[in-house]
């Protein structure tokens, strides 16, 4: 059976995004993760999906972003909730992200 919305590997998303989300029914649980896509519009579509809402809390156009937000999950392991989820502020998290920018190639996605 094929799928209509495969799932892309990790190493495949050349360039993209690492996004901060935070839900409506969690105010200390955050996702962090990546997409080719545009964040803003991932997180809409999520909520689409699922009860509740999501929100953008930031995000970062840049090479490899799969491999930046197991960068920033490495770090945030002990907070960790379950799966993609993290019981840590959306506004340490976003920090953290803006921190590792300086090491984090930039790209120029719009």
């Amino acid at each position: 059976m094929e799928q209509s919305n495969p799932q892309i590997a990790h190493d495949d998303i050349s360039v993209g995004n690492v996004y901060v989300m935070a839900h409506s029914f969690f105010s200390d649980v955050i996702r962090i993760g990546c997409t080719p896509d545009d964040p803003e519009t991932y997180a809409k579509s999520l909520s689409e999906n699922r009860p509740g809402e999501y929100t953008l809390v930031y995000s970062l156009a840049c090479d490899n972003p799969c491999n930046i937000k197991s960068q920033i999950k490495t770090y945030l392991n002990a907070q960790k909730y379950v799966n993609e989820f993290y019981q840590v502020s959306a506004e340490v998290a976003a920090k953290l992200l803006k921190r590792e920018t300086l090491k984090i190639p930039i790209s120029n996605v719009k």
